[in-house]
Formats: C-alpha cells, structure tokens, sequence
C-alpha cells in the first residue's frame, strides 16, 4: 500500500502538505496568543475602569461612574460583580427599569444569592412596592452569603422593618420584629435598636420586653432605663413607668421629658381609686375628688364651646312638644347632677357598684370633653389616661 501511495503521490507534495501543517498549528498557535492577550488586556483595562468607576461612585460623580462601569462591563461580559455594581449604581441614581433589568438577569442566573436578591429588594423599596420588597428582602435574608451570614441577614430584615415603618405597614413591620427579636444574640445594641424599632411600630408591650432584657444585662443602662420607662407610659403601665422613670431621672436628672413623664405617671397613680393597696376611706375620697374635677372639666369646655348646661325639664303635658335634643355635654351633666346625691353615701358602699357608676361616669366626661375641647392638663388628663385602658394603670 505504502508502494502504491509513493507512486502517485510525489515525494514533494509530501513535504509540502507536512509544511503546511507545521504553519497551520503555528498560526492557530499564534492566533490563540493574540486572543488570550487580547482578552488579558480588555479585563486588564476593565479592572481600572471599574476601580475608577467605583472612585467617581464614592467622590459624588455618578454620571462619570457610570460610563465606566458600562465600559468595565464591555471589557469583560461575564463578570458579574461588574455588573451587579453597574445595576446598583443605575439603581441609586434613579435609572429604575434599566437596573432591574441587569440585577434580574443576574438574579436568574443565581437565584439564592443574598447579595443581588438584597440588590433587588432595595431596588424594589425605592419603587415602594411592599410585596417586591418583601419577596427580595426574604429572600436574601434565608439566602447564601460569601461571609458573615448571620450579620448580613440581620441587616437585611432591619432594612425591611425599616422600610415597612416608612410605608406605615405596621402590622407586617411589628411581625418582622418579633421574627427579629427572637433570633437575636445578648447584645444591647442589638436588642436596644429593636426596641426602638419597636416603638416606631406602636408595639410597646414588646419594646418594654426588649428594654428590659437589656436592663437584665447591663442593669443601669440609662437608654433602657429611659426606653422602659416611655413605653411602659404609653402601654398605660403606670406603675412600671413610674419605677424605671424613677431611675432614668436618677440617671439623667435634666431631661425635660423624663421628668414629665415621672411626674404624670405619679399623678395618675395618685389619682386613681382602682390601684391596689390602698384603704378603702382613701379609694372613697379618690372616687369624690375624680366626680368633683370631672365635673368642673365639663362645665369648663361647655363654657369654651358656648353650650349651655341648663337641664331641661319634662313637659307638663304629653300634648306638650318633647325638648330639642341637647348636646353630648349636656345629656353628662344631667347623669352627672343626678349622681351627685350619691356621693356622700360612698362610705357606705363596700358592697354595691356605686364606685363603678362613678367611675364609667367620669371616664364618660372626660373622653367627650377631651374629643369636644382637646385633652386636657393635670389631674383631668390623669383621669383621661385611666379611662383608655384602668385595669393596666396599676400594672
């Protein structure tokens, strides 16, 4: 065979296919250096693009930054830090559709990546779009980070509490809380910004549980000293209040605030004839005082509103015309004026509901008037707060 191929094929023809060979493994060879040089230089090149991008995002010069990370982008396509940086960036400057695009098409590439679903629920919480925002942040708090998991997913949910209080979605923020809350290491910020946090929501029962489980490590901090004392105030615990606003004033005896509140907090449990381990001639002279002041308060914001107390009486005759209709504050002074016998019988009612008429009576007067003239000062606004929740005033 061999004999047969040296016949017809000249030996020249030989050499000349085996040349061209050589030059083609050397051309592809030397085409295969240009290309990996090639590219060497273009992702070199992105790299300075892209640190120079990110210089421009830091020194306050977006538009700059931007064309260079588009151009780091171009440099090298498959690099998806440049282009989770370039979505970001189109993101914080309010170029909304073409960010998306980019972070999407990164986020279907890897859906589990905490860093770009957290890319896209900030993305979605400038929209201010609650459900979005939700999906992504959930997203990257359950989803894989390259370090410090823990943190990043703690960041992220305070990130969506706060965006939740922004919008005024308190309930979906007070369960994100207690999700947080219930996760979270000893650690005073931590539980403090919770708390905060909290507060902001109207969730006051559990941002004293948060002030208090800081006190329980650090026993005089005066920030939970202060927080405990507010947030027992406005969950109507006066007793509570009064006991840490004692301390945070101890701690801090020029804050305004703290002191008013103290200073309240007493009145009210001063005031109140429902608090325990009080004499009963005690409780009988608060029920007398509470009926006496709900009544001059009743009688001062008819006299604010130009509305006159005078009670009206029966009509003679049934073929007589019924009186007009009188208003909110005159139907409470006539249960009030039709009470006042009563009064001085209270020594005498161990046994009846007698405080308990008083007491619906006052709370009556002093919720209308307050809704008619506007809360009112002292041992009035004391009285307005106990009728808002009695049973935790002594709590």
């Amino acid at each position: 065979m061999a004999k047969f191929l040296n016949k017809i094929i000249p030996q020249s023809a030989v050499v000349v296919l085996a040349l061209l060979t050589v030059g083609a493994i050397v051309g592809f060879a030397a085409v295969g250096h240009l290309v990996t040089r090639y590219n060497g230089n273009q992702q070199a090149r992105g790299r300075r693009l892209y640190a120079q991008g990110l210089a421009d995002l830091n020194s306050g010069n977006p538009n700059k930054a931007l064309e260079e990370l588009r151009a780091a982008l171009t440099c090298d396509p498959d690099n998806s830090q440049y282009q989770l940086s370039l979505g970001r960036a189109l993101r914080d400057t309010g170029r909304l559709d073409e960010a998306q695009s980019y972070l999407e098409s990164l986020w279907e590439r890897d859906p589990e990546d905490g860093t770009i679903n957290l890319a896209l629920a900030r993305l979605a919480a400038r929209r201010g779009s609650i459900n979005d925002a939700l999906r992504y942040y959930h997203n990257a708090m359950y989803g894989v980070w390259p370090s410090d998991a823990d943190v990043n997913r703690r960041k992220a949910q305070i990130e969506l509490i706060e965006f939740l209080l922004q919008k005024s979605a308190l309930a979906q923020a007070r369960s994100e809380l207690l999700s947080l809350s219930a996760s979270l290491p000893p650690d005073p910020v931590l539980l403090l910004r919770t708390a905060e946090l909290m507060v902001q929501a109207q969730d006051y029962p559990d941002a004293l549980s948060e002030y208090e489980r800081v006190l329980r490590i650090d026993r005089g901090n005066p920030a939970a000293l202060a927080g405990a004392g507010e947030t027992a105030y406005r969950a109507g615990r006066y007793r509570t209040a009064e006991h840490y606003l004692q301390a945070a004033v101890n701690a801090n005896p020029k804050d305004e605030n703290l002191r008013d509140l103290l200073e309240s907090a007493n009145m009210i449990l001063q005031t109140d004839p429902f608090v325990r381990r009080i004499s009963d001639a005690e409780r009988n002279r608060r029920l007398a005082a509470a009926f006496t002041d709900a009544g001059q308060r009743l009688s001062a914001c008819a006299q604010q509103k130009g509305i006159s107390l005078l009670v009206v009486k029966p009509a003679a005759s049934s073929l007589s015309p019924p009186p007009a209709s009188t208003s909110p504050l005159a139907s409470l002074q006539s249960r009030w004026l039709a009470t006042k016998p009563d009064i001085p019988h209270l020594r005498y009612a161990e046994e009846n509901d007698l405080p308990d008429v008083i007491m619906d009576l006052v709370f009556s007067i002093e919720q209308q008037t307050a809704q008619e003239c506007g809360d009112a000062q002292g041992v009035n606004h004391a009285l307005l707060l106990i009728a808002r929740d009695r049973d935790s005033a002594d709590q």
